[in-house]
């Protein structure tokens, strides 16, 4: 396990281009004036030592350089042992409604982007928790386990979009019997199921389900994303809005929020209803939930001891400026009988 300490210093990367450009305009520059000094046959007999390939290899040495201090900067660290730690936390799976009216743009960017928003938000703000992510549209997919990886968590919930189940329609009650299996009997943990959606739900039976859940000690909270009014299904290519999804009858398709679903749920789970218009909103309401509720300790591993590795980067990038004063531009023997770039020619 590794850790960038300085991210922030990956910026100073964009002087290795700067460095290239730099070195090219100036071998352009140069062949130019030797061109108005002298023709080449005559500028090859002048400095019959001069390599164009020491002067690549020298560019490259540099860029080299700074590419091993910046990395110096950021400070890579590395995880020198696993070890079982004790934390006290609830166990939160959020569900995410992939469903293609979830592609809607009644609030910004579009209704999935800002689901994806919220709970990248939300999990910024846990502290010692488990999380784990289903995936659901007409079915629903389990995509990460109870978890305290909160890296991996956003890494997978970035990754997640409309296409990824074949079957379409929403089914709630699907993602609220899958979130059953996320929690372990053997672990009296507080169990909290977040479902954001858009409150679409082709099933009939999701409030049923929900009290089932409720009967297992599942509290259910649902977000709502989408304008009540509604949006168009928007049909894109390459980024571009081509059409917008149609019903048999060839008239657009109007996806509206439905909050009466999402709070008839959340009711029947002792939870609670929160509109997602607001993501400092909805992060508030949430924190002030989750810091009500009681905290069970459980076990977790997680790597400790990181150690700092700046240190193999800076003397790398000695090095490399090392080679580049000391290695001149002119050719060697060796490499002069390798003929590289044609350069005897």
């Amino acid at each position: 396990m590794y850790q960038l300490e300085e991210k922030i210093w990956f910026w100073t990367l964009v002087i290795i281009p700067v460095i290239i450009l730099f070195y090219l305009v100036l071998q352009l520059w140069k062949r130019k004036a030797q061109k108005n000094f002298a023709d080449t046959a005559l500028l090859k007999r002048l400095s019959p030592d001069k390599s164009i390939f020491k002067s690549i290899l020298k560019i490259t040495l540099i860029c080299l350089a700074f590419l091993c201090f910046a990395i110096a900067l950021v400070n890579p660290k590395i995880g020198t042992k696993l070890e079982t730690v004790k934390r006290e936390g609830v166990d939160i799976v959020f569900a995410l409604d992939v469903s293609k009216s979830m592609l809607a743009e009644d609030i910004a960017p579009n209704r999935i982007d800002k689901a994806k928003q919220l709970i990248t938000q939300i999990i910024n703000n846990l502290a010692s928790d488990r999380v784990g992510i289903i995936a659901y549209a007409a079915t629903a997919l389990p995509q990460l386990p109870i978890t305290t990886d909160y890296g991996s968590a956003k890494l997978f919930l970035n990754n997640m979009n409309t296409d990824m189940l074949s079957s379409q329609g929403t089914a709630i009650n699907e993602a609220i019997k899958l979130s059953k299996t996320y929690f372990d009997d053997e672990e009296q943990t507080n169990r909290v199921l977040i479902i954001i959606s858009d409150g679409e739900d082709h099933s009939e039976d999701a409030i049923a389900v929900a009290e089932e859940a409720h009967e297992e000690g599942i509290r259910i909270f649902t977000i709502g994303v989408g304008a009540i009014k509604g949006g168009p299904i928007p049909l894109k290519r390459n980024g571009i809005v081509t059409s917008y999804k149609k019903d048999s009858k060839g008239e657009t398709v109007i996806t509206k929020l439905n909050e009466e679903t999402l709070k008839g749920i959340a009711e029947e789970a002792d939870g609670a209803y929160i509109n997602g218009a607001n993501t400092a909103n909805v992060v508030a309401q949430i924190r002030e939930i989750l810091n009500k509720m009681d905290k069970t300790e459980f076990e977790a591993k997680q790597f400790a001891d990181f150690k700092d590795q700046f240190q193999w980067f800076l003397g790398f990038g000695v090095f490399f400026l090392f080679l580049d004063i000391f290695l001149l531009e002119r050719k060697t023997a060796w490499l002069k009988k390798l003929n590289l770039f044609n350069e005897n020619l």
